[in-house]
């Protein structure tokens, strides 16, 4: 079990609410303010910080500006941005955690909710009067002000109607019903379709820790492609993305044939025996929770776009003919996603050739383990060989213990 959260205390990053109360009267029902969530928050990235790695050609970003009711965006990568002292702009930069250690530590203490919900922190950085204009979001989402303040405006309306012919999904009637002054550490948590309107109180940057709510019909076509891979993985056809180790299932590897067709002349219509034998086909497909778990298990593990895996520099090396080292502790990568179920574990979209150990679990659930004689005591060869593989790729770190001074 994840023991960095006790689901019967109250957390500071949830105020007077444990995990379990919040979950139970918030999530998904109504927003709830929490000053000082984080009291005494420093954010660990400067405007001027944020606003360089906007520039880069590997971050996903975007500038957004509003003047006289004009709405301008534009994609990163980002240049020639305007100076600070220029108002109503405002840069949103995606997937903030797989740059900094830092941002990915407090994207931790979210994980109440679950890592197959949990999906990025978007920086919000903006000049005085910045913002992205009034609107709403399909996901929950968790306002943290990290620097300077921000003006927030909430509703919960029922007209959701977009102002036509604008590059962003701008509220039509937006009608306010209440608003917060945030300041650093105070945080705001939004549920689906609660439409707002934050704007930057002079510099100020607002951290957005965002969740994934994919459409069921996102879900079925990930769970009709995975079926669709194994089905050809069986008959010797790998190319498919989720096609890695085929789960039990028919092997449709004979084909189409109308040994009793008669001559037509209408040469351009589609037999019905033709369609006939293709749904005949697909109703040997069996849609099952493995199959359903197996699609959600790599698409769901799969690292952010920005996550990039530097070459370890390790001090360890493991030798499979050796213990483990007994101090230090091995770090899952700030960018590594890890998930199990029951009988599988998956790692940054693949599936791992072993089931999940008690060990390889906790590794899953805490992100690390502590290097201590019981745990090289746990694990086996395999295990160990694996984690070997998974420092090789750098998405497993070892981490000494800090020397005394």
């Amino acid at each position: 079990m994840f023991k960095n959260f006790n689901y019967d205390m109250a957390m500071n990053i949830l105020g007077s609410l444990t995990p379990q109360q919040f979950m139970q009267e918030y999530w998904q029902k109504k927003p709830l303010l929490i000053r000082q969530a984080i009291p005494n928050f420093k954010s660990p990235i400067s405007p001027d910080e944020l606003c360089l790695l906007a520039t880069n050609d590997y971050v996903e970003s975007r500038y957004i500006r509003h003047h006289h009711g004009n709405w301008e965006l534009n994609y990163g990568p980002l240049g020639d941005l305007p100076d600070f002292s220029v108002p109503n702009w405002t840069i949103l930069i995606q997937n903030l955690e797989a740059h900094y250690d830092d941002i990915a530590q407090l994207m931790q203490k979210f994980r109440f909710v679950g890592d197959v919900r949990l999906d990025d922190i978007m920086a919000s950085v903006a000049s005085d009067g910045g913002g992205v204009g009034p609107h709403f979001d399909s996901y929950d989402v968790f306002l943290l002000q990290a620097y300077g303040q921000r003006h927030w405006r909430i509703s919960q309306q029922d007209d959701l109607s977009l102002k036509p012919g604008l590059p962003l999904r701008i509220l039509d009637n937006f009608q306010p019903e209440q608003d917060y002054v945030l300041v650093p550490g105070d945080m705001l948590y939004l549920p689906p379709h609660i439409a707002h309107d934050g704007i930057a109180q002079g510099i100020g940057v607002t951290l957005s820790i965002g969740f994934r709510a994919p459409s069921l019909a996102t879900l079925a076509r990930g769970l009709l492609d995975t079926a669709g891979d194994h089905l050809m993985a069986r008959i010797g056809d790998f190319s498919g993305l989720y096609s890695e180790d085929p789960l039990d299932g028919p092997v449709l590897d004979s084909h189409y044939s109308d040994p009793n067709a008669p001559a037509t002349n209408t040469p351009a219509q589609i037999p019905q025996a033709l369609i006939d034998t293709a749904l005949k086909a697909v109703k040997t497909i069996e849609f099952n929770p493995a199959l359903a778990a197996r699609f959600l298990g790599h698409w769901l593990s799969e690292p952010s776009a920005s996550a990039y895996f530097e070459e370890s520099n390790s001090p360890l090396t493991i030798d499979l003919e050796e213990a483990l080292p007994e101090t230090g502790r091995l770090e899952l990568h700030r960018g590594t996603r890890m998930l199990y179920t029951d009988t599988e574990l998956f790692i940054n979209g693949e599936l791992a050739p072993l089931a999940p150990s008690p060990a390889l679990k906790k590794l899953a659930d805490q992100r690390y383990l502590n290097c201590t004689a019981e745990l090289g005591q746990q694990l086996n060869a395999s295990e160990r060989q694996l984690l070997a593989l998974w420092m090789d790729e750098a998405w497993l770190l070892y981490k000494p213990t800090p020397r005394k001074a």
